[in-house]
């Protein structure tokens, strides 16, 4: 069945809409026929998504009380239709060295990334479940290579790998489609809060060159990487596969594709050692 049957007369429910990939997705969604939930954080500017002609529905993904209150609304919107999809894209990012981490930065990265993945597809699967349809979730490279410095983003789409597939294999005998997603570096805002993370608190540590190095490596790969576009597609792909692989990389670069397809095979010690030498040294 080709996308546009598809997509016609399917509604989407797509988080983290107002920049990035959400917002890419909500556009290239628009464009194809699919009509367009936009999840927006309170006190976010949502004057893009608003340009796509996606609906606006604020959320705060680790926020109960505003979960129920988003899917009542989409609920009432659809009047009775059924909600196809739902691409889970809210996400953030924090750095910092394991021995240093901010604690607190850590578990509300943890209930974004991971708890609101989670509360988010257990608040909106009845309405999923209804229309036999997809679920599509945002993980990251990051979760196949753990990036020094990055510890608790990377153990966070680690963890998006692992629930994805179970999800996957509890609603599968439903009729229920899981995907992940897995990006490379993408152009996105992302990298704009990355440039501007404080390094202030490695100062004269063990650290402070490494974190230094790593944050000016990162943000130059990001602003280099691929369009958001070209995630927004794979995700397209997701929802209107007749039958959506579990997961779809997706890599501008072929050396990379390569490197990640042949990851598994190469022993952790070599690529420690690699890691080291771009790193540290």
């Amino acid at each position: 069945m080709s996308e546009e049957c598809h997509s016609k007369s399917r509604s989407v429910f797509v988080t983290g809409a107002t920049s990035g990939i959400g917002l890419a997705t909500a556009n290239l969604l628009r464009d194809t026929g699919f009509r367009i939930f936009g999840g927006v954080e309170p006190g976010e500017s949502a004057d893009a998504l608003a340009a796509t002609g996606a609906e606006l529905v604020s959320l705060d993904v680790t926020d109960p009380s505003s979960l129920k209150a988003a899917c009542r609304e989409v609920g009432m919107l659809l009047r009775g239709a059924p909600l196809w999809g739902l691409v889970n894209c809210a996400g953030v990012v924090a750095a910092g060295p394991i021995e240093m981490h901010d604690m607190d930065e850590a578990r509300h990265l943890f209930d974004v990334n991971v708890l609101g993945v989670l509360a988010t597809s257990q608040v909106f699967l009845p309405l999923i479940r209804e229309a036999r349809g997809r679920i599509v979730n945002i993980s990251s490279l990051s979760g196949l290579l753990a990036v020094p410095f990055l510890g608790p983003y990377n153990a966070s789409k680690a963890a998006i790998e692992a629930l994805s597939d179970t999800m996957r294999r509890e609603l599968r005998p439903l009729g229920v489609g899981v995907v992940a997603i897995q990006p490379g570096a993408t152009r996105t805002p992302m990298w704009d809060k990355a440039e501007a993370i404080d390094l202030a608190p490695y100062r004269g540590s063990a650290y402070e060159a490494a974190v230094g190095r790593v944050k000016r490596k990162a943000v130059r790969k990001g602003r280099k990487g691929q369009p958001p576009q070209r995630v927004a597609e794979a995700i397209l792909h997701a929802l209107t596969a007749a039958r959506p692989p579990s997961r779809i990389r997706v890599q501008r670069r072929r050396a990379s594709r390569l490197f990640y397809s042949l990851l598994p095979l190469i022993p952790d010690r070599m690529i420690d050692r690699k890691v080291e030498e771009i790193v540290w040294k």
